[in-house]
């Protein structure tokens, strides 16, 4: 699945999860919803579709991804979620601000 990097600074203290996708066994996507999910407390069966949100893009990053100059980065929200997607397989996850 994914790894978590545990190095979550005190700048980065909305940052609910690092995550590399390390040659996923799935679909990225259904990874990121399977992340998303464990992260509200729910099953991911319960939650929207993510292609309804982003349609593809994930995956076509990480299966088809443009030249590294080019630093491929996804940025959406998701189930009151702020995802961030590099194209180096890097996911930064955050609480979005309420507060606005």
């Amino acid at each position: 699945m994914s790894k978590s990097d545990a190095d979550v600074s005190e700048h980065d203290a909305a940052v609910f999860h690092r995550s590399i996708f390390e040659e996923p066994a799935e679909d990225p996507s259904t990874e990121l919803v399977k992340i998303i999910a464990d992260l509200k407390g729910v099953e991911h069966d319960e939650m929207d579709p993510l292609y309804s949100w982003v349609d593809g893009l994930i995956s076509s990053l990480y299966s088809s991804p443009p030249p590294a100059e080019a630093q491929g980065i996804i940025e959406f929200t998701y189930e009151g979620f702020r995802i961030t997607l590099y194209q180096d397989g890097q996911a930064v996850i955050m609480g979005r601000d309420t507060s606005e």
